[in-house]
C-alpha cells in the first residue's frame, strides 16, 4: 500500500459534518422535544410582530417621520434583522451549537424588549428616538442568533433513521409555520390594539413578558433535546473545494488521474468505493470535480492537502450550496412584495373607514394584517390534510408536489397580490377625488377598509406556498452540518427583499419627482401608490419567468445509497 492509500484508510477529515448517532445526547426525540422549541419560536414571533406590525404607525404618529422615511426605516430594520441570522448561523454551526445560540440570543432579545419598553415610558421624547432605535437593533442581534437555529434545532429532533419520525418531519414544516402564524396573529390582534388605544409602553411590556415566559418553557425541555456538536467553519469546506478545483484546472480526469477520492475512513467498505450516505456525483458545476481528482502529486504525498484534494462528498456539498444560489436570487422579488404588508398596506388602511357595522369601534389599521394570519391558519391544515393527499394520488410524489413547484405557485400569487393592490388603490383615490379629499391627507376616505382584504388574503396564500417551501428546501438541500446556514439563507431573502423595497421607494421618489409629482408623497390621496404597485407587479412577472427557468435546471440532492432505479425529483 503506498503512502496516499495509507492516508486514505486512516484520515477522517472528509466524513459527514454531523453524525447525530454518535455526537448527540440521548433524546426522546420527535414531537415531544420539538414542542418546547416551538413555544420559544411562537413567543419570539409574537414579540417580533408586536413591534414590526405597527412600527410604521409609531414612527409617523409618535416620532413624526414622513411616510416614505418611516417606510424605509421599517424596511431597513427588517432587512438588518433578516441579515444578522447569517452571522448567528455561522456562530452556531462553528462554535456554540444551536442550543446555546438559541439560549443566548433569546436573552439578548429579552433585553432589547425591556429597553424598548423603557424608551417609550421613562425617557423624554427628545431622547426617545435614539434609545428606541438602539433597542430595535438589539432586537436584530437577538433575532440573528434565534432565527437560523430554532427551526433547524426543532427539525433535528426527528430522527431520519426512524421511518415514523422521518415521515413526521415532512408535516413538521407545515405545522411549524402554523405555530409561527398563531404567535404573529395573536400579536396583531391584541398588542397592536393595546398600542393604539391603551399605550405603547404597556404594548411593548406585554412582548417582554411573553418572551420571558417562552424562555422559561424552552429551559423546561432542556433535558430531552437532541443537541449537535459544532463542526467548525462551514465556509472552510466550501472554500477548500473552490481552491482545489482552481489549482487543478488543467488536470484531465480521463488521462492524468488515479481516480477520485471517496472518504471511506470510517467504514468497512472497499477502498475507493462510495460509502453509505455519500452524495451521488452530479453533472452540474463540473469544474468543481477537479477538486476530487487524485493526480500524481496527491498520490505521492504522505499527507493529504485539504486545499488540494477534497472528497466526493465535500465537492457535492459545495455543489448543493452553489445550486441554491440562483433559487435564492429569484425569490428576492417575492419578499419585496411581502414587505408592503407592514408598510404601505397599513398606510392605505389608515385612510379608510375602519369601524365595524354601526359601532364606533375603530379597527387599528395595522391589525388588518390579521387577515393574512387567519388565511394561513386556514390554508396550512387544508394544504397538509387535503391538497397533499389529492396531489400525491395524481403525481405519485410523496409530498404531492415538489418544493420548487410549491414555491413557484406562491411567487405567481405574489404577482396577483400586486395587481389587486393596484386596482384597489386606484379605486380608493378615485373616491377621494369624487369627495374632494385630494388635498386632505388626514381625512378618512369613505371606502371600507375591507376592500383591502383580497390583497391581505393573497399575501397569506403566497406565504403558505413560498415561505414554507423555502424553509423545507433550504433545510433539506443543505449539507447536514450547514443547516443553520440554510435557515439563515432563506431568512436572508426576507432581509434583502426589505432592503430592495426600501431602494425601490427611493428610486421611485427620484424618478417620479423628475417627471412630475412624487408617486410616494406623504399625502396618499395625491400620491400614485397604484403606479408603484404596478411596477412591482411587472418586475415580479419578469422575475417569475427567471424562476421557472432556474427551477427547471435545479438538481435535487441524492445519495449513492438511494435506489438506483429511483429518478431524481421532477421540477
Amino acid at each position: 500500500m503506498d503512502s496516499f492509500q495509507a492516508l486514505y484508510m486512516t484520515n477522517a477529515y472528509g466524513t459527514r459534518d454531523m453524525e447525530m448517532s454518535s455526537q448527540t445526547k440521548p433524546s426522546k426525540g420527535g414531537w415531544r422535544s420539538a414542542i418546547f422549541i416551538i413555544f420559544v419560536e411562537m413567543g419570539e414571533r409574537f414579540a417580533y410582530y408586536g413591534v414590526a406590525g405597527n412600527l410604521i404607525t409609531f414612527l409617523t404618529n409618535v416620532l413624526g417621520q414622513p411616510t416614505a422615511t418611516a417606510a424605509k426605516n421599517v424596511n431597513i430594520w427588517r432587512g438588518v434583522s433578516a441579515i444578522f441570522p447569517l452571522f448567528g448561523a455561522f456562530v452556531a454551526d462553528s462554535y456554540l451549537g444551536r442550543y446555546k445560540t438559541i439560549l443566548l440570543s433569546t436573552i439578548i432579545y429579552l433585553m432589547g424588549l425591556i429597553l424598548l419598553t423603557l424608551s417609550v415610558t421613562k425617557i423624554p421624547l427628545q431622547h426617545c428616538q435614539t434609545v428606541f432605535f438602539l433597542a430595535l437593533y438589539i432586537l436584530s442581534v437577538g433575532e440573528g442568533g434565534h432565527k437560523p437555529c430554532v427551526q433547524t434545532f426543532a427539525a433535528d429532533q426527528f430522527d431520519e433513521d426512524l421511518p415514523e419520525e422521518k415521515a413526521a418531519k415532512s408535516s413538521f414544516f407545515n405545522w411549524w409555520f402554523l405555530g409561527i402564524v398563531v404567535g404573529a396573529t395573536t400579536a396583531i390582534l391584541v398588542v397592536i390594539y393595546v398600542q393604539d388605544y391603551v399605550g405603547w409602553g404597556i404594548g411593548f411590556g406585554m412582548l417582554a413578558v411573553v418572551v420571558a415566559a417562552a424562555l422559561g418553557l424552552f429551559l423546561v425541555g432542556r433535558g430531552s433535546y437532541r443537541r449537535e456538536v459544532p463542526v467548525g467553519s462551514p465556509f472552510t469546506r466550501v472554500a477548500q473545494v473552490l481552491v482545489a478545483a482552481a489549482r487543478k484546472w488543467r488536470v484531465n480526469e480521463a488521462r492524468e488521474s488515479y481516480g477520485v477520492w471517496f472518504d471511506n475512513s470510517n467504514s468497512g467498505e472497499v477502498e475507493g468505493g462510495p460509502k453509505v450516505g455519500t452524495l451521488a456525483r452530479t453533472n452540474q458545476f463540473r469544474f468543481l470535480d477537479k477538486a476530487m481528482i487524485i493526480d500524481e502529486t496527491d498520490k505521492s504525498s504522505k499527507t493529504r492537502d485539504p486545499w488540494r484534494l477534497c472528497s466526493v462528498n465535500q465537492v457535492e456539498e459545495a455543489k448543493l450550496i452553489l445550486g441554491l444560489v440562483p433559487i435564492w436570487l429569484t425569490c428576492l422579488m417575492f419578499n419585496v412584495v411581502i414587505a408592503q404588508l407592514s408598510t404601505y398596506f397599513t398606510k392605505q388602511g389608515s385612510t379608510m373607514v375602519r369601524t365595524i357595522g354601526s359601532s364606533h369601534f375603530q379597527v387599528p389599521a395595522a391589525s388588518i394584517q390579521v387577515c393574512t394570519g387567519l388565511t394561513i391558519l386556514i390554508a396550512v391544515p387544508l394544504y397538509d390534510r387535503l391538497l397533499v393527499p389529492i396531489a400525491r394520488n395524481l403525481t405519485g410524489h410523496p409530498t404531492g408536489i415538489t418544493m420548487l413547484q410549491r414555491m413557484g405557485i406562491g411567487i405567481f400569487l405574489s404577482i396577483l397580490t400586486m395587481v389587486v393592490s393596484a386596482l384597489v388603490e386606484a379605486k380608493r383615490v378615485k373616491i377621494a377625488k369624487y369627495h374632494g379629499l385630494i388635498n386632505s391627507p388626514k381625512a378618512i376616505v369613505p371606502i371600507r377598509v375591507w376592500w383591502l382584504l383580497p390583497q391581505y388574503i393573497l399575501c397569506g396564500l403566497s406565504d403558505v406556498f413560498t415561505v414554507v417551501g423555502l424553509q423545507e428546501l433550504f433545510y433539506d438541500q443543505m449539507p447536514e452540518g450547514m443547516r443553520s446556514m440554510g435557515a439563515a439563507a432563506h431568512i436572508g431573502i426576507v432581509g434583502m427583499g426589505s432592503f430592495l423595497s426600501s431602494a425601490a421607494i427611493s428610486v421611485m421618489q427620484v424618478i417620479s419627482s423628475k417627471f412630475g409629482d412624487e408617486w410616494l408623497s406623504d399625502n396618499l390621496n395625491q400620491a400614485r401608490l397604484d403606479c408603484f404597485y404596478w411596477v412591482l407587479a411587472g418586475l415580479s412577472a419578469v422575475n417569475f419567468c427567471f424562476y421557472v427557468l432556474v427551477a427547471k435546471g435545479f438538481v435535487y440532492k441524492k445519495s449513492e445509497c438511494d435506489d438506483a432505479t429511483k429518478d431524481t425529483e421532477l421540477n
